[in-house]
C-alpha cells in the first residue's frame, strides 16, 4: 500500500513543529513548502522528507496543511486552486489559521473537505494539546488517519467549531502565561539563593507535576490545592499573597483578552 503523503504549506514555527513529529513515523511521507525555498529544504533534510512548491504538494498530497499567517491563507488557496480542482481524488485541507472558520476554508478550496485545527507550541516535544472541527464531507476514515499521524503531537481532541476560539484562548495562548509563571517562581528562587538553573528546574518540574496531578487523579484543582496547604503553613501564606495581588482575575482576564481578539481576527 502507498504510504498516506502529507503536505505542508509553510515551515514556520508551527508548521515545521508538526511536521517533525508526523515524519517520525515513516508511514508517512512528508512534503514541505514555504516562501524561502532554503527553509523548506533544510527542514526536508532534517526530518528525511521532501521539499515542495505549494503547487507540487497540491497536487501530490492526501491531506494538506496551511501551516501560513490568517491574512496570506486566500492568497494561496487561490494560487493551489487550479491543481486541487482537476484531482480525482480531493485532498483534505487542514488550517490551523486562528479565527477563520471552516465554511471560508471550503469556499476558498472549491469546497474541499476540511479539518480545522488549533494546536499549542508543546507539539515541538509531543505533549501538545490539539483541538479540531472537521466539516460534514471529512470521512471516517480520513479522520482516524488524522488521528494516527497527529498522536505523536501530543493530546487531540474534537469539539463543536464555535467553541475552537474559546479553547485557543486557554490552550493556544496558556503557555506563554505559564511561561511567566515560571519565570516569575524562579525569579523568586534566584532571590532566595538558589542558582538560575536549580530555579528554573524547580519550577518547571513543578508545574509538569501539578499538572499530571490534574490529568491523572481526576480530581478539581481547588481540592489538590487544599490538599497541599496546611493549617498555619508556608503555602497558604503564599496563596493569600496571590489572592491579594489578584492572581486568579489576572488570569482570567488574560484568557478573556486572548478569546476576544482571538474573535477579532476571525472578522
Amino acid at each position: 500500500m502507498d504510504s498516506i503523503k502529507i503536505g505542508f504549506i509553510g515551515c514556520g514555527t508551527m508548521g515545521s513543529a508538526i511536521a517533525t513529529r508526523v515524519a517520525m513515523n515513516q508511514r508517512y511521507s512528508v512534503y514541505v513548502s514555504d516562501y524561502s525555498s532554503e527553509i523548506a529544504e533544510n527542514l526536508a533534510t532534517r526530518i528525511a522528507g521532501t521539499s515542495e512548491t505549494n503547487y507540487g504538494i497540491a497536487e501530490l498530497c492526501d491531506f494538506i496543511f496551511l501551516a501560513v499567517k490568517p491574512q496570506v491563507i486566500a492568497s494561496v488557496l487561490e494560487e493551489i486552486y487550479p491543481m486541487l480542482k482537476t484531482r480525482k481524488q480531493k485532498p483534505v485541507i487542514i488550517s490551523m489559521a486562528a479565527g477563520i472558520p471552516i465554511e471560508k476554508i471550503k469556499k476558498l478550496s472549491g469546497g474541499l473537505p476540511v479539518i480545522r485545527i488549533m494546536p499549542n507550541t508543546a507539539v515541538t516535544v509531543g505533549s501538545g494539546m490539539i483541538v479540531y472541527s472537521v466539516s460534514d464531507d471529512v470521512s471516517d476514515s480520513a479522520r482516524v488517519q488524522f488521528n494516527e499521524f497527529m498522536s505523536r503531537c501530543g493530546k487531540i481532541d474534537r469539539i463543536d467549531e464555535e467553541k475552537i476560539d474559546a479553547a485557543t484562548s486557554i490552550h493556544g495562548c496558556g503557555p506563554a502565561y505559564v511561561y511567566m509563571f515560571a519565570n516569575a517562581m524562579a525569579d523568586a528562587g534566584v532571590a532566595n539563593g538558589l542558582t538560575r538553573a536549580q530555579a528554573l528546574e524547580y519550577s518547571a518540574y513543578t508545574l509538569l507535576g501539578a499538572a499530571k496531578m490534574i490529568l491523572e487523579s481526576g480530581k478539581h484543582p481547588m481540592e489538590l490545592k487544599d490538599k497541599v496547604c496546611s493549617p498555619g503553613g508556608s503555602t497558604i501564606a503564599g496563596v493569600l499573597a496571590l489572592d491579594e495581588y489578584g492572581f486568579s482575575g489576572a488570569v482570567e482576564a488574560a484568557v478573556e483578552a486572548g478569546y476576544n481578539r482571538t474573535v477579532e481576527l476571525g472578522k
